[in-house]
């Protein structure tokens, strides 16, 4: 038999339902009852408490009674004993199928005071309920009187009667006068227990006239105030001598209350038990209480100064003797209490209902204790058992016993125990009948367990005489047996630690007298559900994000009802998914958003199944920096320091590590803190040193692995007396910065380092190795000037502090030099060695040091460069200074350019600045290689060929050989071809053509610059090869000069397309100023169409329209490109992109520094556009015209008289078909 396992039902969440033959309450199951037609006894249901008070504020006050039973129960009430009909009274509302009915609060209800009891009855019998007392209280007064005043002697004791009238309990006592202030009350002055005020012994100002005595009645929200009475005490005669007076107030104790020598009091198990002993006496008695060969029991207590003991909730072990004693100087006063603990009833044997089967014997047992013993009454139907006679009834002691018993001996039976404590009532119903086994658990149930774990399938059985019930298996009549397999008496068959194999289909068969019947039932057995990686504990930083995970194997048929959960301290924790939520779950992960103290704690995943679950635990703890400490005091408080102690806050998790002591003062920096004092972590106290004359004020705060916490609040105020000094000044500093002065410097004591007013300093000082005197002088700044001293000699210097208390401590001596002077000396034998082409060696003899006339500070080189060795012309350079501190004689000089004639001094230098120079050395540095060319570039690429450009280097550090160009194929693979050579040995050339190269083919381009001592650094290009050879040749025309406003052209061919452009006349831009594709007139279509271009005014436009646009290009150009030289540096970083001109729309070239980083060219549209920043200088071909550079590197063109830039024009024709 094939179940779906989705509705399995789920064990422990199933209520286990009792086969009802032996249930204590016979309520016949619905079930049963839809099936046949069951009567069934009276049962009540539910009823008034036993008391019920008619408070005033309450509307109405309903008596219920409600009670079930088939045929539907009858109710009828009785009233102290007599008959009751709710219905006959117009003014009770009666509720229809019930017994209750409703006092309403609308007129006289002490008519209704009364004990009431209520009856429901059917056929089979009548079931009553507990008495009902109906109290109406009055409303409680003090009765009107007039009241004598009270007059005592000084001395005396007396009563103060309050006499409360009867209410509702609690009753609650005040003494107060008439303007509702409470009376002082103390252990001469007390209230009793009755309400009364007792004055052990009167004194004068007990004498007033408005002693209130209030009564208040909470339940029903009444205070009354008796009339208020008047004290009136008599003071002694003043004549009499003290003693005499003394002597008639005195007096041994004697109790107010209680009276007489024994009192017995009973109580109620569970009541408080309350006694008080107020005695009068002078000098005031004081009050004692013992347990007579016993303590006292742990939960008393003594309250009213002793005058009253409160043992709460008694029970039997409180009973017994105690005693109160009273005693002062004179004598003592002893009463002897007895307490006698009382119980209402309890059951010992309720009766319970019973179903049994016809001719079977039924015993029905009724017991109960109490003190005194509770008397039992048995009713039958509410009737007493005399009055309802059976012949096989019998009443053995405690239990009635029914023999052979018949359907018609179906009733309710009632035991009723009762002292003067209390009644308990308790209805039995006695069913008799034979009915066949009717299955209430339904029928195909599916259960689930899991494996390892118990099983438990129900079979509920309602039935007279009890069934046997037997489970079989998978269709077999055997019963199942074994250890594993137990069938309990409600019928449910539990199985321990489930296994697979106990999966199937189990029955239960359940047969009695009457007949069988059967069920049957589908066990599953799961897989259990197991946690398998568990969150570990885990420490989080305050504020930061906190993450537990939790992994777990579960049943696969559960994977729609599987549940991972999360709790916090065994409570679940809320994911509202708001943007205020800081729990999110997300794939069995716990992440918690910016975690605080309150997330501290232990947090447990839970992964759920319907039929089982695990849990795992793991403990967050939240790192914080320590909390302030607290309570932070000063003691022992000294002349020089004070004793601080403090309670640690909490450390959260994290051990404190150091606590740091801060001051702060008020006179110098008020508000400022400072540290004063670490101690460690396990201290709680430390005594910091302190300096005088200073208003300290501290505070300490923690510090651990997170940081440090905040500050404790500040301690009072603690200012030492003031105390000489307890230093001398440090940092002692001698310099001279004239040759007849000695400067000294110190650093000065702190404000606080003061120790008190009128601090100043003492200065000594003396020449070293000199037999002479201190000389001293008192100053109060930090800085003294000694004049008139020899240049640079040696002397000894000592500074001591002092104010009003006295001197510090014995200062230390320090030396130091007086003034220093120039030096008088240059060093002499200076040689050069020349290492390489930039860098030589310098040599020189040291300066003796009687020349130095101070600290040597160390040499000093300055050269500069005379000329280039490769030109003629000399140009004095830059100079440049190096400095070599210590006592040195030689030196390398970096940084020099090779080939050059330069000349170098040395001098020394000291801490007044330098000596004189030695003489001038001319040197000159060896040929290296030369710089990097400055520009290159491609000007044309064709199908097999590459125009080249380039511009000798700025500073080729020698005599020039030649060029050193260098090419290689570098598609688009990993493979390059073989680098070919070209070397260039005419130093004229400029330009190059390579030939017999791919089409269509990526070359990268190499040139050096080379001298006899090898070839300098590179300069590369790439560009790429065209498919088809261009037939137009890029002209360049005669320099133009920038004061005309438009160039003539001629010699085209008619119906050609042209490039035409205008380029700087410059080597180091190739950026066209002005670009445009033109298209030549055909003479063809002039002689057909007799064509406009012939047409004068067409013609004057078009060379108006020419000239207005070139005299704006010219306009710009100019203003930007004003002057006549251009360093080739201020050029570069203008213009950092050297552009390829002269190019096919299909050619791309790049031109770099170096090979690692081409710098990406521009691409120039043919079209009648001027882009933004594609304009700049080109460095073109200037053909014959002498070309040289300046010493500064920049270049030199040649122009038309005035220096003014000129321009040259390109034009490049492509061959057109005429049209």
């Amino acid at each position: 038999m094939q179940r779906n396992p989705g509705s399995v039902a789920v064990l422990g969440l199933i209520a286990c339902v009792c086969a009802f033959y032996t249930t204590a309450a016979v309520d016949i199951p619905l079930e049963v009852l839809a099936h046949i037609n069951i009567e069934q006894l009276p049962t009540i249901t539910e009823q008034s408490p036993s008391s019920l008070i008619a408070f005033p504020f309450d509307e109405s006050f309903p008596m219920t009674c409600e009670a079930k039973g088939n045929p539907e129960p009858e109710f009828r009430w009785t009233k102290n004993g007599q008959e009751f009909d709710p219905s006959l009274d117009p003014r009770l509302m009666k509720e229809e199928n019930s017994g209750t009915f409703v006092i309403p609060n609308n007129g006289n209800l002490t008519e209704y005071q009364g004990t009431y009891r209520c009856y429901a009855s059917n056929k089979l019998g009548t079931a009553i309920s507990k008495e009902i007392e109906f109290i109406v209280p009055h409303v409680p007064k003090f009765p009107k009187e007039t009241l004598d005043p009270v007059v005592v002697e000084e001395g005396q004791a007396f009563v103060l009667q309050c006499d409360p009238p009867k209410g509702i309990p609690p009753l609650q006592i005040y003494w107060m006068t008439i303007n509702l202030q409470h009376i002082e009350q103390d252990e001469r002055v007390s209230m009793g227990l009755n309400g009364d005020l007792y004055f052990s012994h009167a004194v004068e100002k007990d004498s007033r006239r408005d002693y209130c005595c209030f009564a208040a009645f909470p339940r029903i929200r009444t205070i009354v105030q008796k009339t208020a009475m008047s004290v009136v005490v008599k003071t002694k005669n003043t004549g009499m001598s003290p003693e005499t007076a003394n002597a008639i107030l005195e007096r041994r104790p004697l109790f107010l209350t209680p009276s007489g020598a024994r009192s017995e009091t009973r109580l109620v198990k569970g009541e408080d038990l309350k006694w008080d002993c107020i005695a009068e006496g002078f000098p005031t008695p004081q009050v004692e209480w013992v347990k007579m060969g016993h303590p006292l029991p742990v939960k008393a207590k003594l309250e009213n100064h002793g005058k009253l003991l409160i043992v709460p909730r008694v029970d039997q072990e409180d009973g017994g003797k105690y005693m109160c004693k009273a005693k002062n100087a004179l004598g003592d006063a002893i009463h002897y209490f007895t307490l006698m603990v009382e119980e209402p009833p309890e059951w010992v044997a309720e009766p319970e209902s019973q179903l049994s089967m016809i001719g079977s014997d039924v015993l029905i047992k009724c017991s109960a204790s109490g003190t005194p013993q509770p008397t039992i009454t048995w009713r039958v139907n509410g009737e007493p058992l005399q009055g309802a006679p059976a012949a096989n009834r019998k009443a053995l002691g405690d239990t009635i016993v029914l023999h052979n018993a018949k359907a018609s001996d179906s009733a309710v039976y009632q035991c009723e125990a009762s002292n003067k404590h209390g009644t308990l009532l308790s209805n039995a119903n006695i069913m008799i009948m034979n009915l066949a086994p009717m299955i209430l658990t339904k029928d195909g149930e599916d259960y689930a367990a899991v494996e390892g774990k118990g099983a438990m399938m129900h079979c509920s059985v309602f039935s007279s005489p009890p069934p046997t019930i037997t489970w079989s298996r998978d269709d077999s009549s055997e019963s199942v047996e074994g250890p594993r397999f137990a069938v309990h008496d409600n019928g449910s068959l539990e199985i321990y630690s489930a296994e697979k194999d106990d999966a199937g289909q189990y029955t239960c068969l359940a047969k009695n007298t009457e007949g069988p019947a059967a069920i049957n039932a589908m066990l599953y057995v799961k897989d259990p559900t197991r946690i398998v990686a568990a969150q570990e504990d885990l420490q989080v930083l305050i504020g930061t994000a906190a993450q537990l995970s939790c992994l777990a194997e579960y049943d696969k048929s559960f994977s729609n009802d599987f549940e991972l959960l999360w709790e916090k301290d065994d409570l679940a924790i809320g994911l509202n998914h708001t943007e205020n939520s800081r729990y999110f779950v997300e794939d069995g992960v716990l992440q918690i958003i910016n975690v605080s103290h309150r997330d501290q704690g232990v947090y447990t995943c839970v992964a759920r199944t319907p039929v089982d679950r695990d849990a795992a635990s793991t403990l967050l703890m939240v790192l914080d920096v320590p909390d302030a400490p607290e309570y932070l005091v000063l003691s022992e408080h000294k002349s020089k320091s004070v004793k601080l102690k403090w309670i640690p806050g909490d450390d959260h998790n994290s051990s404190t590590t150091e606590f740091i002591i801060e001051y702060e003062e008020s006179q110098w920096e008020p508000g400022n803190w400072k540290e004063l004092l670490r101690v460690p972590g396990n201290h709680n106290q430390a005594v910091p040193k302190l300096h005088g004359h200073v208003d300290y004020r501290f505070r300490v705060s923690a510090l651990n692995a997170v940081g440090r916490g905040p500050p404790s609040e500040p301690t009072e105020r603690y200012k030492p007396p003031p105390a000489a000094p307890d230093k001398n000044p440090e940092n002692i500093k001698i310099e001279g910065h004239l040759p007849y002065e000695m400067d000294i410097n110190w650093e000065p004591l702190l404000p606080i380092e003061h120790n008190g007013p009128g601090l100043e300093y003492k200065v000594s000082y003396r020449r070293q190795a000199v037999e002479e005197d201190w000389r001293e002088h008192m100053v109060k700044r930090h800085s003294f000037v000694v004049t008139n001293t020899p240049t640079f000699v040696p002397y000894e210097i000592k500074i001591q502090a002092r104010n009003h208390q006295g001197w510090g401590p014995e200062p230390r001596i320090v030396t130091g030099y007086s003034g220093e002077d120039f030096p008088s000396a240059a060093p002499g034998n200076v040689t050069v060695e020349v290492m390489n082409g930039s860098v030589v060696r310098v040599n020189w003899t040291r300066v003796h040091k009687d020349k130095m006339h101070g600290h040597l500070g160390g040499y000093r080189v300055n050269w500069w460069r005379l000329r280039s060795l490769a030109d003629s012309k000399k140009s004095h350079g830059d100079k440049r200074s190096l400095a070599f501190p210590g006592d040195r004689g030689h030196a390398t000089v970096p940084g020099l350019t090779p080939f050059s004639e330069y000349s170098l001094i040395v001098m020394t230098f000291n801490g007044r600045g330098n000596g004189p120079g030695s003489r001038p050395l001319n040197f000159k540095t060896l040929e290296g290689v030369p710089e990097k060319n400055p520009v290159f570039r491609v000007t044309d690429v064709q199908k097999h060929t590459v125009s080249l450009l380039w511009a000798p280097p700025l500073e080729p550090n020698g005599i020039l050989t030649g060029y050193l160009l260098e090419y290689q194929l570098i598609n688009d693979t990993e493979e390059v071809g073989p680098l070919q050579t070209v070397n260039i040995s005419n130093l004229a050339t400029t330009k190059w053509i390579l030939r017999d190269l791919e089409p269509v083919s990526k070359y990268k381009l190499y040139l050096r610059s080379c001298t006899t001592v090898g070839c300098g650094p590179v300069v590369s290009e790439e560009c790429t090869t065209t498919l088809e050879t261009s037939e137009g040749v890029w002209k360049i025309s005669e320099a133009l000069n920038t004061s005309k406003t438009f160039h003539v052209i001629d010699g085209l061919d008619p119906g050609t397309e042209y490039t035409v452009r205008l380029i700087p006349n410059s080597w180091l831009d190739n950026s066209s100023i002005f670009e445009d594709v033109i298209t030549t007139g055909s003479t063809g279509l002039a002689s057909v169409h007799g064509g406009i271009s012939t047409q004068g005014w067409f013609i004057g436009l078009m060379c108006a329209i020419a000239l207005l646009t070139l005299i704006v290009l010219i306009a710009c150009f100019v203003n930007r490109n004003k002057g006549g030289k251009y360093s080739v540096k201020e050029k570069e970083d203008l213009h950092p992109d050297v552009e390829s001109q002269g190019m096919n729309d299909d050619t791309f070239c790049e031109y770099s520094d170096n090979d690692e980083k081409p710098l990406k060219g521009s691409q120039h549209s043919l079209s009648r556009e001027i882009k933004a920043g594609d304009s700049g200088d080109s460095l073109v071909d200037y053909g014959d015209e002498d070309v040289q550079f300046n010493e500064d590197g920049s270049f030199i063109g040649e122009y038309a008289g005035r220096k003014a830039k000129r321009a040259s024009a390109e034009i490049k024709a492509a061959i057109q078909t005429p049209a």
